[in-house]
């Protein structure tokens, strides 16, 4: 059996419960993991405390503590791995912006947020905020923006777990990316 199989089944054994196929799932995912891992931290900060390992630990362990969704194939579980790493980011980032009491930044493009490395850690918290915002309004464009630019995962690859047609994937992204790039433009004129 492919190892995609072997992927799909254990992902199926730990939505029924069986605790002990997350053991044996972690050696056939960890390569995968740590190369999405890389992929969200090469837009940190030069020098960011959290490694790709540790990002990757993290990450699995709030996976298998919370109630397992119904995992349907290896792309979803990718997704939702790429969904909880971005949020062990933002709490980072979070931590770090509370320690430094403050706040206020200059302006910073979203393709900066997600094609370069940020030096602001603030960027990637009001990156989240403006996603949450965006995920209220348009549960199905925050999805993509997460799936595309947080696990990597191709507009092909978005329209196998989602359903959709490729161009109405792509027509989405570009959407989506103009109202969060509005969207961050707002909140850094807000500032004092």
């Amino acid at each position: 059996m492919s190892s995609d199989g072997s992927v799909t089944l254990l992902l199926q054994d730990i939505s029924s419960g069986n605790a002990a196929a997350a053991d044996k799932l972690i050696p056939l995912v960890y390569t995968e993991l740590r190369r999405l891992a890389d992929s969200c931290l090469r837009r940190e900060k030069p020098g960011h405390t959290l490694q790709p390992t540790a990002l990757v630990h993290e990450a699995y362990m709030r996976m298998v503590a919370q109630n397992q969704p119904d995992y349907q194939n290896r792309a979803q579980f990718y997704c939702i791995a790429a969904r909880v790493m971005r949020q062990v980011l933002v709490d980072h980032a979070r931590k770090r912006r509370s320690a430094k009491r403050g706040g206020g930044g200059e302006k910073i493009a979203l393709d900066d947020v997600f094609l370069s490395p940020v030096e602001k850690g603030d960027a990637i918290v009001d990156l989240d905020d403006a996603l949450s915002d965006l995920e209220k309004t348009d549960p199905q464009k925050a999805r993509l923006i997460e799936m595309k630019y947080f696990g990597g995962l191709t507009a092909e690859e978005s329209a196998v777990i989602t359903g959709l047609a490729v161009p109405v994937i792509r027509r989405e992204l570009r959407v989506a990316t103009a109202w969060l790039q509005h969207a961050l433009d707002q909140r850094r004129e807000a500032l004092p």
